[in-house]
């Protein structure tokens, strides 16, 4: 078993922005702990966190090479972004009916 474990914690504070941070914590650390380490608020509201892309509670143990992500929430739900894109393009500039090169 190794001695630390080597970790990476990586977040997007606000749109377009990502924060990364390799750490080196005791064995038996959890989610909670490297968000701790980084100065970030596991308590948060708003946030959802996860290992390499899964959900995972702030209390998951963390394996060598695990790989955190603190989320934010999503403004809007992506098919109504989608609905509301397709609705202001029209039906002849998205999806199968869009013109080629982009007439």
């Amino acid at each position: 078993m190794a001695e630390r474990l080597a970790i990476v914690v990586a977040t997007s504070p606000q749109p377009r922005q990502t924060r990364e941070w390799a750490l080196q914590l005791p064995p038996g650390a959890t989610v909670g702990d490297a968000l701790r380490a980084c100065g970030l608020d596991p308590a948060k509201q708003g946030y959802a966190s996860g290992i390499w892309g899964r959900a995972a509670a702030l209390d998951a143990p963390l394996r060598d090479g695990d790989r955190v992500e603190w989320c934010r929430g999503l403004a809007v739900d992506p098919k109504v972004a989608r609905r509301q894109r397709f609705a202001s393009q029209g039906a002849r500039a998205a999806g199968l009916f869009a013109k080629p090169g982009g007439r």
